[in-house]
């Protein structure tokens, strides 16, 4: 067996697998290194996809040629669009899994990609000769030689798990931690950090009192992940919320001087936006109660996901808390939630590519540079399998936009403006996310990947027919009149105001009240227009009636993007030593000569330089 390939891939989560899987399907012959070859796609925390913006990753991971979408469909047991009451630009899909079919839907993916070979072990040391990755050495020694390595490591770098004052070293619960390997890359000069996450406990189904929590059942209409799936194969099942009360808050305050969080134990940085319930009752001490969420971990277990009471407090307040909680009162558990420590690296580092400044070849995607979600970890995977590749092949960098993907808005969030806390990606992050939505990604995204050859070709002969068929709806209600006399009477019936004069139909579809589900029976001539669209039918409505009611939103948010596009394309990388640059402000300069940025408007975005500074440099630039 001979040990040489075009790009090597460490760890297989979520990262791994689309990295491992673009660069293969591109054509590089690629092998993946995992621990564990039973936990390839392993869900760390909660069984669940999607989320506000998380959702929007996966469709474009989708458009792109990923399966992140493809292997939830499958393995899906609810899903639900979140945010319906709001715009098209915040509905955020979620499905929540079965881990088990999960693993091995991503498995039984990764074993069929010609070109790509797994090998279970532990990667100790990324070697390096002259500044350029050349391989990688395993724990068990054996030396695997690369033109490319793609880093991928997740939370097992030095992990270190915790529960009260009991630390274990640990990736996940009763999974090694993965050592030396940051040692390997800050010797060569990348700056490394710590972090923090953690899970909830376990919980046995039997012993749950289901009558004393509200019901959450999920929706069975035909959204989905992937542009490409076929219906949800698994039984639904729905979730349960209850809430925590002021016993729980006072049990849990007993129990915070063991806190791995509040005695010192842990330094790290921890989330934000997914905080412990103890962060939680510290934060907001005069709430009296947090609600929770009780999830199914699978089609066929007991195992349930407690969302909201994430917790590294000793096992026995955990249960004495929980035990307050008139549904809980007689729990079981399957196991407590603990807290993790690991590595990361500082994505400042990196170009736009995911390909490290420090160290060619390299590239680094997932929580290793600082991010938290299966999401966004997939999102940075596919781009850095797409890069490796071209760098053994060639080809022009493949980097999204800040307005063409949430992908792009996230990468270059890390790149320009690096984190001091676990990033995760927001609807707020995006400056255009009326041009982001998740129902129109393959619209952005799949002729793109298409022209790479990541897109297959019945990927983009459905997207060419989907945009066809939206067009001609479109057309069709640009042109069609309606008469007055004809429509009113339905219309009161609506609830909408009546004519006063004929119209378009276009317009009577921009009224709020109005959709082509309600008008297409009052109107034969729309109705047959209708009937005459292709699979997938829903999505081609949705899609068109869309683009009809926000159509002047998203051409003047396309209108603010273009005038950026004109600061992206004044390139200032190697052009000026900022030391010298004394007329920048000192802030300015340290920032620019640490970020490096490519474009004047990827300088605009670094905290610290000031739209004087930027003047300055389009002044320097002869602009």
């Amino acid at each position: 067996m001979e040990f040489k390939y075009d790009v090597i891939v460490i760890g297989a989560g979520h990262a791994g697998c689309e990295a491992a899987a673009a660069a293969a399907n591109l054509g590089s012959k690629t092998c993946l290194i995992t621990m564990d070859m039973n936990k390839i796609g392993q869900m760390s925390c909660n069984p669940a996809v999607g989320g506000i913006a998380k959702g929007q990753i996966v469709r474009e991971i989708d458009a792109l040629g990923g399966y992140m979408g493809l292997v939830t469909d499958r393995t899906a047991i609810q899903f639900r669009m979140l945010n319906r009451s709001k715009g098209p630009a915040m509905w955020s899909p979620r499905a929540q899994c079965d881990r088990g079919k999960f693993i091995w839907a991503w498995r039984e993916v990764l074993e069929n990609i010609p070109h790509l070979h797994i090998w279970q072990d532990t990667v100790e040391e990324v070697l390096v000769e002259n500044g350029e990755v050349t391989g990688v050495v395993t724990c068990w020694g054996v030396t695997f030689h690369a033109r490319c390595v793609v880093l991928t490591a997740g939370t097992f770098l030095n992990g270190l798990m915790h529960i009260g004052r009991k630390m274990l070293p640990g990736g996940r619960c009763a999974e090694p931690a993965s050592y030396h390997l940051t040692e390997s890359l800050t010797r060569h000069g990348l700056t490394a950090g710590r972090m923090k996450t953690g899970t909830p406990v376990r919980i046995d189904a039997r012993s749950v009192r289901f009558d004393l929590m509200d019901i959450q059942d999920g929706e069975n209409d035909f959204h989905r992940f992937s542009f490409i799936s076929e219906p949800r194969p698994l039984r639904q099942l729905p979730c349960w919320t209850c809430f925590t009360n002021e016993e729980v808050h006072a049990t849990l305050r007993g129990g915070l001087a063991d806190s791995p969080l509040y005695n010192g134990q842990i330094q790290s940085i921890g989330p934000r936006y997914c905080p412990s319930i103890e962060t939680k009752i510290v934060t907001f001490p005069d709430k009296p109660q947090h609600q929770l969420f009780l999830e199914p971990e699978g089609e066929s277990t007991h195992e349930l996901y407690l969302n909201g009471f994430s917790s590294s407090l000793p096992m026995e307040v955990q249960l004495e808390a929980l035990k307050k909680i008139p549904c809980f009162r007689d729990v079981t558990l399957y196991r407590p939630g603990y807290a993790i420590e690991y590595d990361f690296f500082d994505p400042t580092q990196l170009r736009h590519t995911l390909e490290s400044k420090l160290v060619r070849n390299l590239f680094l995607a997932g929580q290793v540079n600082g991010t938290t979600g299966y999401e966004e970890a997939g999102g940075q995977g596919i781009v850095a399998g797409i890069n490796a590749h071209i760098n053994c092949h060639g080809g022009a960098p493949f980097v999204l936009g800040r307005d063409e993907a949430y992908i792009g808005v996230l990468i270059d969030d890390l790149v320009t403006k690096g984190v001091d806390e676990p990033y995760r990606m927001f609807t707020s992050r995006a400056e255009y996310r009326i041009l982001l939505r998740q129902d129109d990604a393959d619209m952005r995204l799949t002729e793109r990947s298409y022209r790479l050859g990541l897109a297959k070709q019945d990927r983009y002969d459905r997207l060419c027919s989907k945009r066809a068929e939206v067009e001609r709806l479109i057309g069709f209600a640009r042109q069609y009149s309606v008469k007055a006399d004809r429509i009113n009477d339905a219309l009161e019936n609506l609830g909408a105001t009546r004519l006063t004069h004929g119209c378009k139909l276009i317009d009577l579809l921009a009224r709020p009240q109005l959709n082509i589900g309600n008008l297409s029976p009052l109107i034969p001539a729309f109705r047959e227009q209708v009937e005459l669209v292709k699979e997938p039918k829903d999505e081609t409505l949705e899609a068109a009636e869309v683009l009809i009611k926000y159509q002047g939103y998203i051409d003047r948010e396309r209108g603010i993007a273009d005038k950026i596009h004109r600061l992206e394309a004044i390139r200032i990388r190697g052009k000026f030593d900022y030391t010298q640059l004394q007329s920048l402000s000192t802030e300015a300069r340290q920032k620019l000569v640490k970020i490096d940025p490519e474009t004047l408007a990827q300088a605009s975005r670094i905290p610290g330089v000031s739209p004087s500074d930027i003047n300055v440099l389009l002044v320097l630039m002869g602009r």
